[in-house]
C-alpha cells in the first residue's frame, strides 16, 4: 500500500501473503517472505530489509516517527508473532516466537533472541550472543559457525515454504530430506 508519497519495494521472488500487509516506506530484498497476518508499516519512517528474510505469523514491525528506523540484514529469522519497534537486526540473527525488539536496540550477526524476550530500547547485543527473558539478559555467547549455521539453515528453509505458495507445481526438496 503507498502512503505519503513512498510505494513499498518488493525485491524478486518474494513471497507476501494474501493477508500480509506493507505499507509506505518499506524496501524488501529478494527472495523475502512475509507471512499471514503480519504487519510491515512503513508510515512514520523507514523499513529496510535484506535478503532471504522471513517474517513470520503475526509479527509486527513498525517506527517511531523522525526518531527511530528498521534496518533488518541478510538471512534473518523473525518469529511468529514477534513486535519489532525501530531496531536494528545483523545478517544471520534469530528473533524467537513472541520476542519484542524495542527502539534503537541492536541484534547482533548471529545472535540469537529467545522467545518471549523483550529486548529494551537501546539495548545492544553482541555478534552470537544468546538474550533471553523480560527484560532480555545475555545468557551465553555462541559458536559463531554453528549460530550462522543454524539460523542461516531456519532462513533457507523458509524460502523452501514460500516457494510451496509461488512455486507450487516444482518438487519439494524437504521432502527427500
Amino acid at each position: 500500500m503507498p502512503l505519503r508519497g513512498h510505494n513499498p519495494e518488493i525485491g524478486r521472488d518474494c513471497f507476501l501473503a494474501e493477508n500480509a500487509t506493507v505499507v509506505g516506506d518499506v524496501v524488501m530484498g529478494d527472495e523475502c517472505s512475509v507471512w499471514f497476518n503480519t504487519v510491515l508499516r512503513g508510515d512514520v519512517n523507514s523499513i529496510r530489509i535484506g535478503h532471504r528474510v522471513n517474517i513470520q505469523d503475526g509479527s509486527v514491525l513498525h517506527t517511531l516517527f523522525k526518531k527511530s528506523t528498521i534496518e533488518i540484514g541478510n538471512d534473518v529469522s523473525i518469529g511468529h508473532n514477534v513486535t519489532i519497534h525501530g531496531a536494528k537486526i545483523h545478517d544471520y540473527a534469530l528473533i524467537g516466537m513472541g520476542s519484542v525488539v524495542m527502539d534503537d536496540a541492536e541484534v547482533g550477526e548471529g545472535a540469537i533472541v529467545a522467545a518471549g524476550a523483550v529486548v529494551l530500547s537501546r539495548t545492544k547485543i553482541g555478534p552470537n550472543e544468546l538474550w533471553a527473558g523480560a527484560p532480555a539478559k545475555y545468557i551465553k555467547q555462541v559458536d559463531p559457525e554453528q549460530s550462522r549455521e543454524i539460523n542461516q539453515k531456519i532462513a533457507h528453509n523458509y524460502l523452501l515454504y514460500s516457494r510451496w505458495y509461488t512455486h507450487p507445481d516444482q518438487p519439494n526438496p524437504l521432502d527427500e530430506q
